[in-house]
């Protein structure tokens, strides 16, 4: 045995930084669990705003049916929330996000995992990554450089996606602070709820299936 391999083999214990990197990682799926669970609760709560049947939603969420009743009866607790509008240009920050969220889904699959916006996608289906306005920030960029490099391998549309989500984005960012409120109610549902919609309506739109 050499001595690196001793060194290696007996080393007295975990490092601080080695146990700290173990957590963290536990830590980010925990997480990820978490915020996944609270965000089909309340997808369960926009079903029951539909209409739908508990037998239905339950089908759909492979829940079992006491399961969905459990979060139906947290939702009669409360005030029922406004329906989610569901046409895809809105105007809200989680909206635009979810939106650009989608369209990076849209191009990594496209390119095969090639795409520059692989590695963040991939991030946010693990949760290790959120929407922060600096990440925000750096997906619009590798959106845009996947689009610049390899615009004629993707979907027709996703250009003009882009663009229509890029001015959203950009009037929001330069909105005064402090200043008006938008005209009409709020958006309906949390801002997880909303980016989900977006998403799912966004990828729909790009492939045909809305």
């Amino acid at each position: 045995m050499t001595g690196d391999e001793g060194a290696y083999r007996n080393p007295g214990g975990l490092t601080e930084d080695q146990a700290g990197r173990m957590l963290a990682e536990m830590n980010e799926v925990i997480r990820a669990g978490e915020e996944m669970r609270r965000l089909r609760g309340e997808m369960i709560q926009l079903f029951v705003g539909f209409g739908w049947t508990q037998e239905k939603i339950a089908r759909l969420t492979d829940m079992s049916q006491p399961a969905v009743s459990k979060q139906v009866a947290k939702y009669r607790e409360g005030d029922p929330p406004p329906p989610a509008g569901l046409w895809l240009d809105q105007p809200d920050g989680p909206w635009l996000e979810g939106r650009l969220w989608g369209l990076a889904e849209e191009i990594s699959e496209s390119l095969g995992g090639g795409a520059r916006c692989t590695r963040f996608v991939d991030a946010v289906a693990r949760g290790r990554q959120r929407f922060t306005p600096r990440n925000v920030d750096d997906l619009r960029r590798l959106v845009e450089e996947d689009l610049d490099r390899r615009r004629d391998e993707l979907p027709t549309g996703c250009r003009a996606a882009y663009d229509r989500i890029a001015r959203g984005l950009d009037a929001l960012a330069g909105a005064p602070a402090g200043g008006p409120a938008p005209e009409g109610p709020p958006p309906a549902g949390s801002p997880s709820v909303r980016r989900a919609l977006a998403r799912r309506i966004q990828r729909d739109r790009l492939t045909g299936a809305a």
